[in-house]
């Protein structure tokens, strides 16, 4: 069977956030099948992590991010060409693009709407883009593979489509992110807040991310304990960025708080597993990874209590309505006077991170290729 996969992966050391799926999965599904042949599609050439042997194929057909023009140039032009060259069974796209102009059977995985809830955080290029294709590519498409209940739920209600054509199926965990030692833990806190406790955000930094509202928390938080705490917040930038930059730099306790940027995956996750708890104030998530990997560091968890946290951590996190700081700094103080509370939540975390891995999501996405095929 000929496989083909337009795979969102540029092949450099530190993957975003959004390739990492496509890594991890593609590479885990074309060891355990080297029966079969892959054609990878991608921008621009792939290193040698994603192509071990003659059977995997690198096919890169240029860039498709500078327009609409381009972008539906990629699709259905350049696409179904390579299609046609390797005479592929199954395409299978990580992007949530179909291609429109071809009889192959078709898997498309939609990982979030996140241009239909927070429209102003997309480039309008962008939101053009998605509003014309995602609902033909919906249809289009044999299966659909999406990270929770949550995100499935709303693609019936946006798309009216058919609940059996949805797949759930939710991402891994990174091998890097584990516990660490008392001493590492006490080296972190000493290269980043003079020694102090912290509690950690990680993801993406930008306005949309509701950070904010954490800062305004953090700061009742410190007027009502009067602690040494700080709050660390670590990610890649963001929407609006400077603006939110521009916050923390007018914080009263801004000496409290430290921004670190496109920290290596290795050290962000002794960040995390250095943490007093990870705060997670996101108002819209089809699927975090960050409360994962937070538990799976033996870190407690307080989280949003909308979109799909509450789906993804169950009973092992604080939950609060983000929407006001007042009750995310209710949580905060919460887990800080309740030691049996924090143990509890370290103890149920752990046992809870162990139900996501990628070996898990890469077999439910190969039973789902082989049920297009079928």
């Amino acid at each position: 069977m000929v496989i083909a996969i337009n795979i969102k992966v540029t092949g450099k050391n530190e993957l975003e956030e959004n390739e990492n799926f496509a890594f991890e999965t593609v590479g885990r599904i074309i060891k355990l099948h080297p029966e079969h042949r892959f054609v990878l599609i991608s921008e621009n050439a792939l290193n040698d992590r994603l192509t071990p042997s003659k059977k995997v194929i690198n096919v890169a057909i240029g860039m498709q991010k500078k327009s609409a023009a381009l972008r539906y140039l990629w699709y259905n032009i350049k696409i179904p060409a390579v299609l046609r060259k390797y005479k592929a069974d199954v395409l299978i796209s990580y992007d949530g693009i179909a291609s429109l102009f071809t009889n192959v059977h078709q898997c498309v995985f939609i990982n979030e709407l996140a241009f239909i809830h927070q429209a102003s955080s997309v480039k309008k290029d962008d939101l053009l883009f998605y509003k014309t294709f995602l609902r033909r590519s919906i249809k289009k498409s044999k299966t659909v593979i999406t990270v929770s209940e949550f995100c499935k739920t709303d693609l019936i209600m946006q798309y009216k489509t058919t609940a059996d054509k949805i797949e759930v199926v939710y991402e891994g965990i990174n091998e890097n992110f584990k516990e660490i030692s008392y001493e590492e833990r006490e080296q972190v806190k000493a290269k980043y807040t003079d020694g102090n406790e912290y509690f950690v955000y990680t993801g993406e930094i930008g306005s949309d991310k509701n950070l904010l509202n954490l800062l305004k928390a953090f700061s009742a938080f410190k007027k009502r304990q009067k602690s040494s705490m700080q709050l660390l917040i670590a990610g890649k930038r963001g929407w609006k960025y400077e603006e939110f930059f521009e916050s923390v730099r007018l914080f009263k306790f801004k000496n409290d708080v430290k921004i670190l940027k496109d920290l290596p995956t290795g050290e962000l996750a002794k960040t995390t597993a250095a943490a007093y708890a990870l705060v997670q104030p996101s108002l819209y998530e089809s699927f975090a990874t960050q409360p994962l990997e937070a538990m799976k560091s033996g870190v407690p968890v307080i989280a949003s209590s909308t979109g799909a946290l509450s789906e993804i951590c169950g009973d092992a996190a604080l939950y609060a309505d983000t929407k006001n700081f007042k009750e995310i700094a209710v949580k905060m103080m919460l887990l800080f006077k309740d030691e049996n509370l924090k143990k509890e939540l370290i103890e149920k975390g752990k046992v809870r991170a162990e139900k996501f891995s990628w070996e898990i999501t890469s077999d439910l996405i190969w039973k789902n290729v082989q049920k297009i095929i079928s």
